[in-house]
């Protein structure tokens, strides 16, 4: 008899979904009360998972429930509340409001704690393309604008070509172990080179969902061309999902493999840390400008994961942390520049917000800094704990590129705060924005500039976790 309690989140998703779309359907004018009921959604399936503290496994071990997976359910739990409440207003003035648009979220939500869990190539697989179809449409949503139409395209493209890739080597990781169960997998273990092929083709397809270079080249036009509310939610809860099943992946089956994937890993995080800095240099889009930049910070983070100890893991789920904290707080800002509904995104409008807006500018300074790396605040710290677990294993190349790559990224944070700060004053934007975008710029705020305080308001669930 399988245990259903320990996937009740999943189960409580799937039945409001829909529900959800059922009352769309026969309840005229609901798009507002399905967008309600979905923020209930989430918090109550994450009072659910909360709940859940035993490690279980389900059908036939390929569902996995630990204390690993439910922390980071947990993290796209809260990610997905604050992308919910920060984007409504942007949503409601867009015309996106309709009952489509949150019912597709949660199926990309249930997609990523599918993939979570997942223990099973074939579950996996599964999750990430629930994950995947519903982020097509929501990228394409904005059917009037072109940018939008290309965007949904482009990524639709390129990420079937990435699937395929990364089917390719899940076929060929079972051909030559005989079963798609990680454990399975790893206990059946042998040196052929269609495993370790099959290895690499699953990496890239994984790279690309975390915009790792090379792979990145879907980031900056989907960044841009999506519409706000949605850019936010491609900046932050997809990376959660595939970096934690690249952890899965590289530290389950495929430990035994280390010094070969440690070699890729190091070269998507070198690669992704250099072009994320230099590329960011040039652009006058902020959503365009913010895409280089979480190349950069996927660079980073994947610079923890190269160690292969617990250290590195740690070093990197507390920097995919910080770094969703800090996103959520720059887009915040990003949707509070609105002006006769309509919604300005490029570097230039930003020219002297500090005159008129204030209490904004501080909070762009604020994010800007931690996103740049400077102490004390919470960008610093996360840098600081993966370069010491680089440095630990003595991989100091890896630890001075990102020290030098931290530098060249500061120059274009630098330039729009010089913007906010120095440059002629424009025209004043529009100050009545709903409780959503000032709560999730206010508490996240608050963290980023607070956090030297009390690191462990953070670390100490993530300290806890051992994932080797």
């Amino acid at each position: 008899m399988i245990n259903l309690y320990f996937i009740l989140p999943e189960i409580f998703i799937s039945l409001s979904i829909m529900v959800l779309l059922i009352i769309g359907v026969f309840k005229n004018s609901s798009s507002k009360l399905i967008y309600t009921f979905s923020y209930l959604v989430v918090i109550i399936s994450l009072a659910i998972n909360v709940n859940i503290s035993d490690n279980f496994s389900l059908f036939n071990n390929s569902y996995l429930i630990d204390d690993f997976s439910s922390f980071i359910k947990s993290i796209i739990f809260i990610t997905a509340f604050f992308v919910m409440l920060c984007s409504y207003n942007y949503v409601k003035i867009g015309n996106f409001l309709k009952i489509e648009y949150p019912i597709l979220i949660l199926c990309s939500l249930l997609g990523m704690i599918v993939m979570v869990s997942s223990n099973d190539l074939i579950v996996f697989y599964i999750g990430l393309e629930l994950q995947s179809l519903a982020l097509y449409v929501l990228a394409a949503f904005n059917r009037d604008n072109l940018l939008s139409s290309e965007s949904g395209l482009k990524y639709f493209v390129l990420s079937a070509l990435s699937s395929g890739l990364l089917l390719y080597g899940c076929s060929l990781i079972y051909g030559f172990s005989n079963t798609t169960n990680f454990e399975e997998i790893s206990r059946n273990f042998s040196f052929e080179y269609g495993v370790i092929f099959g290895m690499v083709f699953v990496l890239v397809g994984l790279a690309f969902k975390v915009s790792a270079v090379p792979f990145h080249m879907w980031a900056p036009d989907v960044y841009q061309g999506s519409p706000t509310s949605v850019t936010v939610l491609f900046a932050m809860l997809p990376k959660i999902a595939a970096l934690t099943v690249i952890i899965k992946f590289l530290y389950g089956p495929f430990l035994n493999l280390f010094s070969e994937w440690q070699i890729i890993i190091i070269f998507l995080s070198i690669a992704s840390m250099i072009l994320g800095a230099v590329a960011a240099i040039g652009q006058k889009n902020l959503k365009r400008l913010i895409a280089y930049s979480s190349i950069s910070h996927m660079g980073y983070a994947l610079a923890g994961l190269t160690t292969g100890t617990n250290d590195g893991i740690q070093s990197t789920l507390i920097y995919l942390t910080i770094y969703l904290i800090m996103n959520l707080a720059f887009f915040s800002c990003l949707l509070m520049l609105k002006r006769d509904d309509i919604y300005y995104e490029n570097v230039q409008d930003l020219s002297g917000l500090s005159k008129k807006h204030p209490i904004l500018a501080f909070c762009f300074l604020i994010v800007l800094f931690s996103l740049a790396g400077i102490p004390p605040l919470a960008g610093f710290f996360a840098k600081f704990y993966v370069f010491m677990a680089v440095i630990k294993e003595e991989m100091f190349f890896l630890a001075i590129v990102g020290l030098l790559t931290t530098v060249i990224a500061a120059f274009y944070y630098l330039r729009i705060i010089k913007v906010i700060y120095f440059d002629q004053e424009k025209e004043r934007f529009d100050t009545n924005f709903n409780f959503g975008v000032k709560f999730s710029l206010a508490f996240s705020t608050i963290l980023i500039l607070l956090y030297f305080i009390n690191p462990n308001i953070i670390n100490q669930f993530i300290l806890s976790i051992s994932v080797i």
